[in-house]
């Protein structure tokens, strides 16, 4: 094993332990409350946006961090448009960058597991793929904290985990800041829910090329 393997394994468990610590000792979870992100948004004055922008890309990449309340009070301190726009855009950049830390510390990793590429249909995987994290965006008992990380440990490219993910996350997106706490769902279930399809996402593109082999 190469010392640039050593270094990836290092780093990898240090990501795993510290999203584990930041919930089970910090509860991070418990600082991030609409009424208090509205306040930091408040005394942010003109740099509220840019607040917020970075708070939603942290409770991404920061699985424990939810990402529910930000998109409440997003939508009742900006207003549902302005909000969205601002929590799509926060959401998609935690998305990449949890992809690029899960495509450069595990993705080789994984392929050595599996004694071979990750990517079992060279020709669908892509296409397969990307309607999955779609529709996984569309589902709200779906973590995308999970989703993005697996996606990342896949052979999907970047540019099509993020079409995917920006077309999908929209909708849901959207109704988050103009409903609210009405769509509240539990932490445990949506990142159980988040697992599954990451099993998925290796399972169906090889089923795929055993039915087509």
């Amino acid at each position: 094993m190469t010392k640039r393997r050593y270094i990836k394994i290092i780093l990898l468990i240090a990501l795993v332990i510290t999203l584990v610590c930041s919930q089970i000792f910090w509860n991070v979870s418990s600082y991030f409350r609409p009424e208090n992100i509205e306040e930091w948004l408040e005394g942010a004055g003109k740099f509220a946006p840019v607040l917020y922008i970075f708070m939603m890309t942290a409770a991404v990449i920061v699985s424990p961090i939810p990402s529910l309340p930000p998109d409440i009070a997003a939508g009742a301190y900006f207003g549902p448009l302005p909000g969205t726009l601002y929590s799509v855009i926060g959401a998609l950049t935690g998305a990449v960058v949890s992809f690029l830390l899960a495509l450069v510390l595990g993705r080789e990793l994984i392929e050595r597991f599996l004694g071979g590429h990750v990517n079992f249909c060279e020709h669908c995987s892509d296409n397969l793929l990307s309607k999955m994290v779609f529709f996984s965006r569309l589902l709200p008992v779906v973590s995308f904290d999970v989703i993005s990380y697996g996606a990342g440990l896949t052979k999907m490219s970047l540019k099509t985990f993020s079409a995917a993910a920006f077309f999908g996350m929209i909708p849901l997106t959207f109704m988050y800041n103009y409903f609210g706490s009405v769509l509240v769902f539990g932490k445990g279930l949506t990142c159980i829910a988040g697992l599954v399809m990451v099993v998925l996402f290796f399972l169906i593109p090889k089923g795929s090329k055993e039915r087509n082999s």
